[in-house]
């Protein structure tokens, strides 16, 4: 049986871009259109040009040497010619393989937010299409707000449809633009669409996720016909974002009810790569990645359950629906008060510690992990902080330095303006080969005073920490009161592009932070040695 093929089209540098808080730069937007092209997308859609210089400016050359280049735009406005239209030539002058118009197919917001006639909207996109074919491009036609637009009108939805399709549109996608269609109402509407004359395999589906059912409906409109799925990275996009393209590939070429019927462009090969193309475009956000994130998520693979952990050892079926190699992930079997001896063991394997199930030293591990997570510790999501207890508790660690002590400052004054102003100091001593340092930084607050003068000065070891940074710092109040324990949880990465995470409790918040800060040290000396690393540096 010949599979099908599904076009895959990413849309994160444009519709991804509608993410509040999100607002990529020209080299941003170079960066991740080689990031996706290099991964293997059919279409790699870049923005507006014309809209904004950004835009303008990412659109004066072509940005993709595999995947189709594709500008975005509306179609060319009612009562001005093609040829007349700025918005139409700024895209057909646009150094890109194809563009992608946004057309109105909802007769209401024809009305509304067009203000013209039904059949000037549909001259509108049959005109605009014909500039695009003319001009050498491949056009494509986003049916906006087609599913609410069925449902008020289904003969004019399917007429905007049918006209770009006529018009020599290659791509005609219905775009559930609000993101409230269920996936029973998508397929309906999509064997509609078919069976009125426009043929699935020139038919996309653009998917918002308003109700959580993004990749779902793409799933739905796939089964109903559609050959192309539009998406964004890590799923982002303006409220609840689009349908998650790193979801939806694995799902297409891993799970057998699709993948005897379709094939992408992504093979099994380039499918090892989901992991670090999701985690490392999180890292161009500058944002922790999803942990909980299917396929590539640092949880997507991870057992606590100590039963669980058991069958999982003697055969990963037993929890994991497809594995976690397959798409560049890895197993993990977390180690908590949850844990069976299984967990501590297979833990410890992984990272290259072997003992004994027998040891007294096994023993002592597990009973202090227990004990200290009982006291607010969480090593679950701390693998380093782990490592490093386990290391200790089992065999020997290098001293790399020693803390003699520190001290914090927070003082709060008036500037000469009158306004208020908060300085916080931190004064670090440490002792390395007998010879103590002392470093003194002021910071944006007390935690980062006290990181920069602890990283100020590290005598011989102050080379193999520039590259350390601190991705992200949570703070968990355990119990009531200002006198409540604190958990500090830091996550750490390095110019390797890996990523750990280090722990610290106290009742004092300074001093939590300082725990895992100097296990977040220790944790990178001993990476750089090859002493440590296995599973927590990723």
């Amino acid at each position: 049986m010949t599979r099908k093929k599904i076009y895959l089209f990413d849309t994160t540098l444009r519709d991804g871009q509608q993410t509040p808080g999100i607002d990529f730069s020209v080299e941003d937007k170079i960066a991740i259109a080689s990031m996706l092209d290099e991964f293997g997308l059919d279409y790699v859609e870049g923005g507006y040009p014309g809209a904004n210089p950004t835009d303008t400016a990412f659109f004066s050359e072509k940005r993709t040497t595999q995947a189709r280049f594709v500008a975005f735009g509306m179609t060319k406005r009612a009562g001005i010619s093609a040829s007349n239209d700025p918005g139409l030539a700024s895209l057909l002058q646009a150094e890109s393989d194809a563009i992608c118009f946004v057309a109105k197919s909802w007769d209401y917001h024809v009305k509304v937010a067009l203000g013209c006639t039904n059949e000037e909207n549909l001259e509108s996109i049959a005109e605009s299409v014909k500039a695009a074919v003319a001009a050498g491009k491949e056009a494509l036609v986003d049916c906006e707000h087609f599913f609410d637009g069925y449902k008020a009108n289904p003969a004019y939805a399917i007429a905007c449809a049918k006209t770009a399709y006529e018009s020599g549109a290659r791509w005609v996608v219905l775009c559930d633009t609000n993101g409230g269609t269920q996936p029973p109402e998508i397929r309906n509407i999509v064997y509609a669409v078919i069976a009125a004359g426009v043929p699935g395999h020139w038919l996309g589906i653009h998917a918002h996720n308003d109700t959580g059912q993004a990749v779902a409906n793409s799933l739905a409109a796939v089964e109903a016909g559609v050959r192309q799925i539009q998406g964004t990275l890590n799923g982002i996009g303006e409220r609840c974002g689009n349908a998650n393209l790193v979801t939806l590939i694995p799902t297409l070429a891993l799970k057998e009810t699709y993948s005897s019927r379709f094939e992408t462009s992504i093979d099994t090969e380039r499918l090892l790569n989901l992991t670090r193309l999701s985690h490392a475009f999180d890292e161009l956000l500058n944002r922790s990645p999803d942990h909980q994130m299917p396929y590539v998520g640092a949880s997507a693979f991870a057992t606590k359950a100590g039963i669980h952990a058991s069958a999982l050892l003697k055969d990963p079926r037993t929890y994991e629906h497809v594995t976690p190699e397959s798409v560049g992930n890895f197993r993990k079997v977390m180690v908590s008060d949850q844990g069976g001896k299984a967990n501590f063991i297979n833990a410890l394997k992984r990272r290259g510690i072997e003992v004994g199930k027998d040891d007294p030293k096994l023993d002592r591990l597990i009973a202090l992990v227990k004990e200290r997570e009982a006291s607010g510790y969480a090593y679950e999501g701390a693998d380093a902080s782990f490592e490093l207890l386990a290391r200790r508790t089992l065999g020997t660690i290098p001293e790399f330095f020693s803390v003699e002590g520190f001290r914090i400052m927070v003082e709060r004054r008036f500037d000469s303006h009158g306004r208020v102003k908060i300085v916080s100091e931190a004064v670090v001593k440490i002792v390395i080969d007998g010879q103590t340092i002392m470093s003194v930084a002021e910071g944006d607050g007390p935690v980062n005073a006290l990181d920069l003068a602890l990283r100020k000065d590290f005598g011989k070891y102050q080379h193999e920490i520039d590259d350390l940074v601190l991705a992200d710092f949570k703070v968990r109040i355990l119990n009531g009161g200002t006198e409540a324990i604190t958990r500090v949880l830091i996550e750490s990465t390095d110019s390797d592009g890996v990523r750990w995470w280090t722990v610290g409790v106290s009742e004092n918040i300074i001093d939590a932070s300082f725990q895992a800060l100097m296990d977040s040290v220790i944790y990178k000396l001993m990476k750089n040695r090859q002493l440590a690393g296995k599973i927590a540096a990723e």
